[in-house]
């Protein structure tokens, strides 16, 4: 299902922090009753990161249920800010005449991070230089081919070297091509295949490697759940939160107690992740489990993305796993349902789709199949990224070659013609997820007449969400799960307590179907009704008020007036 809701902003490029800024700025002005901005904080290069919160007119954001998207957890995967932005610009332009948007908006509180390493986005957008989470040199190791753009055009590509010992050799097929070089190749010309760049330090004829990349952090690996240091986990950084937009992420979390849901935006895959990414799913909660799956059906039908847990299916190293992400964090520390979107998917345009349930099994002649299909499909769809093989006089070793695509716009992003028809389905899915929260409201309160001035007053309170008030089941497990206040007042309290409080109220996720034997049934509905009762003095006509409350589910009240005889 395609998103067709009109934006005010257009989508047919990726933007660097000063364009981001100002289409806030744009969107502000059209609709600054229902967005407001704030400046969670200023990066050591004095760019501010933005967040946002979208709420109906006259509905208080911090007592409503909330739903929390963010992107650029890592900086090179700037599809996840634009989507995020797409979300914003969506709710704002249609929020005037769209019932949905407007019912949404009153409802529930839209949090949106769109951008969490400004830093990073404006080095890989500006620079032709890659960056995982955000460009401050991190254990940086000497020695090897340091990616440079030799040849001026302003993209590092592949550098083929020719060489006796390469293992790699030109595609009889396709001089354009590289295979691998067999067994009992002995005669022939044969390559060593590096990234377009210069040595450091350059010491003649040695064993060539790769450097590390300088720009070194990985925010998804600095979160407290299943934190490990560098030695085994690289990019986790010093310590836990150790980077200042990784702790502010955690610090919104906390102090926004009303976020139920999450969704983080990465690239590429074309997959919804869901967690734990620490152990296998088996080993967690089945209702939780099932939660997620249920949920992520929303995203396959909306952008043909499956659910995948992290562990099970996403992992190919379930040893060497890639802990202290965000999304285990919220779900494993706070109970919180959490999504990594990893949007756009390359290789299955391109015909040979990752099979991720089935990562063991792939063999290195799999991934060099894939990447000649990539190959293909970039010189079909987006030429203007593609160079064939060229020649240059590297300043080190003469006579190389370069050539190749642009990574940066075909792999790990769409090029910018595709990147809308990535973005609506997305922001579909989006519109779908926010309304899962739970929602508290009173269903009704009446009162019988036990005498002259006593009543026998009752109300029925309900949760008519999706997610229970506790989330999930692991958030009971962690304690994360408030009870819900019930508040009476403007009477006397014969019996009973003017503060009530109830455990849970679960939402229709919890019904029991049963098992399907002939007809449908529901075996047992979910817990998700409460019928209090208090006796109360109070005058004929007086009005007495009730007032629900808890951090997820939302506040809600009622004035109720004391019937006459």
């Amino acid at each position: 299902m395609t998103n067709s809701l009109p934006t005010t902003l257009t989508y047919d490029s990726y933007w660097d922090q000063a364009t981001l800024e100002a289409n806030l700025k744009t969107l502000s002005a059209l609709a600054g009753e229902i967005l407001q901005i704030e400046t969670l904080l200023t990066t050591p290069k004095g760019n501010p990161v933005f967040a946002l919160t979208l709420s109906a007119k006259g509905t208080q954001a911090a007592l409503k249920p909330a739903f929390y998207v963010d992107a650029s957890t890592h900086a090179g995967e700037v599809t996840g800010s634009m989507s995020a932005m797409h979300f914003c610009d969506t709710l704002v332009t249609n929020y005037p005449t769209d019932a949905k948007i407007q019912q949404l908006l009153e409802q529930f509180t839209v949090y949106i991070i769109p951008r969490i390493s400004p830093d990073g986005v404006e080095t890989y957008l500006k620079t032709p230089y890659t960056v995982r989470s955000v460009s401050r040199v991190y254990n940086d190791q000497a020695g090897g081919v340091q990616a440079e753009d030799l040849d001026g055009d302003g993209v590092i590509r592949m550098m083929r070297i020719q060489t006796p010992f390469g293992a790699w050799k030109i595609d009889p097929q396709d001089q354009n091509s590289m295979i691998l070089r067999a067994p009992d190749d002995r005669d022939g010309t044969f390559y060593d295949i590096f990234p377009e760049g210069m040595i450091d330090p350059y010491k003649g004829d040695e064993n060539l490697k790769v450097r590390k990349n300088p720009f070194g952090y990985d925010f998804n690996r600095n979160y407290p759940i299943g934190w490990n240091p560098e030695g085994k986990q690289q990019g986790a950084g010093p310590y836990p939160l150790s980077n200042p937009e990784t702790k502010a992420m955690v610090d919104f979390v906390l102090s926004h107690p009303n976020i139920c849901a999450v969704c983080t935006n990465h690239t590429s895959g074309g997959i919804l992740l869901y967690p734990p990414g620490t152990h296998s799913a088996s080993k967690a909660h089945d209702f939780d489990m099932e939660l997620f799956k249920t949920m992520g059906k929303m995203g396959e039908e909306d952008m043909g993305y499956p659910a995948l847990n992290i562990f099970d299916s996403y992992l190919a190293d379930q040893e060497q796993v890639d802990s202290g992400a965000f999304d285990d964090w919220c779900y494993q520390s706070e109970g919180i349902p959490a999504y990594t979107v990893e949007l756009w998917d390359v290789d299955r345009k391109a015909g040979v789709p990752i099979p991720w349930n089935a990562l063991k099994n792939e063999t290195y002649a799999d991934v060099i199949k894939r990447f000649h299909a990539e190959m293909k499909w970039v010189k079909e769809h987006a030429p203007q990224y593609y160079m064939d093989w060229k020649p240059i006089t590297h300043p080190q070793l003469g006579q190389v070659e370069v050539g190749g695509f642009q990574y940066k716009f075909t792999i790990q992003n769409p090029p910018e013609h595709l990147l809308e028809s990535v973005l609506r389905p997305m922001t579909s899915f989006l519109l779908r997820y926010a309304r899962v929260l739970p929602k508290l409201e009173i269903v009704q309160v009446q009162s019988k007449k036990v005498d002259t001035h006593t009543y026998l007053l009752e109300a029925l309170i309900a949760n008519q969400g999706y997610l229970g008030t506790s989330l999930t089941h692991l958030a009971k497990d962690l304690q994360r799960n408030k009870k819900i206040q019930v508040q009476l007042e403007g009477c006397e309290v014969l019996e009973g307590n003017n503060l009530q409080e109830v455990d849970e109220l679960e939402g229709y996720s919890a019904s029991d179907l049963g098992d399907l034997y002939g007809n449908l049934s529901t075996y047992q509905v979910a817990r998700a009704k409460k019928k209090l009762q208090w006796l109360i003095h109070g005058e004929e006509g007086a009005q007495v008020t009730i007032t629900v409350s808890h951090p997820k589910g939302g506040t809600c009240t009622c004035t109720y007036t004391l019937p006459q005889s």
